[in-house]
């Protein structure tokens, strides 16, 4: 396989978030986020760990950046951090925090790679969540397109690729629906109207962005799952319930103006269907330009009359990553199709694709020999769905470097770079780096 197998103005690049590497998380003028909060709770977190420092890249993306520019990407994916911008959320930017974003997009245009910007990556400001309880108030939408707004007038002159959202489905359901990340809350009926409001504030800023970036694209980055039954005991139903609850959710409506039918139906059953208003989906239904694909991992269902929806995530029957997620190429494939017709023939971006391993080092190298393999599989997998006449416009692997993995702490590693946390934050490429770059020289 080759480089030369993609269209030539093709985006391959790395992406991270902001809480997950920048570090200095109360350093200036920084406000808290409700992750701050969360990670020094003793027990959310495996060891008891924080982003406090993380990676250190607030000091260090000069370094970074230079070695991406090695890497050979042509582009990079990461987010804003709002608290860093906006403190309290709100009202007074701390400039400080714009000056570190403007240095960072300056110096990756300067190095000739194309960033692509997350808005939010789940680092809501604490005080929002203190003063409205975050995402479960409608109030916050008009608040995140006011932040959306002053990043596209602040950065749009610069940044031509917008992403509103990172993955809703986790800051909905991850967050309150299973409790495993900040807030941490075990509560379906408000799982759901988060899941709305998110959307809904998805919606808004695609009206602002539509105003203010004349020249840009804007899209929305989703989990994206591969679902099948485990056996033929699963009815075709449960795997479209499955598919409504991980996919279609936050597909659909900004595609086709509405949620899916039969979750939507299950959820009125259980009183547990978000409160919808006159001329929200409509909100929700402004046209986007692009779709991010954030592809991981596939699910097999299996059936359980005593679980919430009926079905259980069966146990994996291939090889997994340290994240227990089956390693499944072939399930790429089979999304990028489905989603490019199911969800109105927008472009895909590949926006995050890798897997986590436990890269120990041996003496100075890590050799990780499966990343490589895993990467391989999945770019082919990426090649076969443009073979079958899918506009895919960029592959993103995740991530540039190892970071902190939200509820698992620094105990994941998902990086192409290594980093040493005991021995100040030392950035050791692994063999996977130079897989990828080679790739990208046409070495390969």
């Amino acid at each position: 396989m080759l480089k030369n197998d993609f269209p030539k103005n093709f985006f391959w690049g790395t992406a991270t978030a902001s809480y997950q590497i920048e570090g200095a998380d109360l350093e200036d003028g920084k406000g808290p986020s409700i992750w701050t909060e969360f990670t020094h709770k003793p027990g959310n977190i495996k060891n008891d760990e924080n982003g406090d420092v993380a990676c250190d890249h607030y000091h260090r993306f000069e370094e970074d950046i230079e070695m991406m520019k090695e890497l050979g990407v042509n582009a990079y994916r990461f987010s804003l951090s709002w608290p860093r911008i906006f403190p309290n959320g709100r009202r007074k930017t701390n400039q400080k925090g714009v000056d570190f974003y403007d240095r960072l997009i300056d110096e990756l245009l300067a190095k000739n790679i194309t960033p692509f910007v997350t808005l939010y990556h789940w680092d809501l400001p604490l005080k929002i969540q203190q003063d409205i309880n975050g995402w479960e108030s409608r109030d916050i939408v008009n608040y995140f397109a006011d932040y959306a707004a002053f990043a596209f007038e602040k950065f749009g002159d610069r940044v031509k690729y917008w992403i509103t959202l990172n993955e809703p489905f986790c800051s909905s359901h991850i967050s309150y629906f299973f409790g495993e990340h900040a807030p941490g809350l075990n509560d379906p009926k408000k799982s759901f109207q988060v899941a709305h409001h998110l959307l809904l504030a998805h919606g808004e800023s695609v009206n602002r962005f539509r105003k203010i970036v004349k020249d840009g694209k804007v899209g929305l980055t989703n989990v994206s799952t591969w679902i099948e039954k485990a056996d033929d005991s699963v009815s075709d139903e449960a795997v479209a319930l499955a598919n409504q609850f991980t996919n279609d959710w936050f597909y659909l409506p900004p595609a086709k103006g509405k949620y899916p039918d039969e979750l939507w139906k299950f959820l009125e059953s259980l009183k547990l269907s978000p409160d919808v208003k006159s001329g929200d989906m409509e909100i929700i239904n402004n046209p986007i330009d692009f779709w991010g694909v954030n592809y991981y991992t596939r699910q097999r269902i299996e059936k359980n009359p005593d679980s919430f929806f009926g079905y259980d995530v069966a146990e994996p029957v291939l090889e997994t990553t340290e994240m227990d997620w089956e390693i499944y190429p072939e399930g790429l494939t089979e999304f990028l199709k489905m989603a490019y017709h199911r969800y109105n023939k927008k472009p895909i971006y590949i926006t995050e694709n890798g897997m986590a391993d436990i890269d120990t080092p041996v003496e100075g190298k890590i050799h990780d020999n499966r990343r490589i393999d895993y990467i391989d599989k999945h770019i082919k997998a990426t090649r076969d769905a443009i073979k079958d006449d899918v506009d895919i416009r960029g592959y993103f692997l995740w991530s540039f470097m190892d970071n902190f993995e939200w509820a698992k702490g620094y105990s994941k590693r998902f990086g192409l770079v290594y980093i040493d946390y005991k021995n100040d934050q030392k950035r050791i490429p692994k063999d996977s780096f130079y897989y990828f770059r080679d790739f990208l020289k046409e070495k390969v």
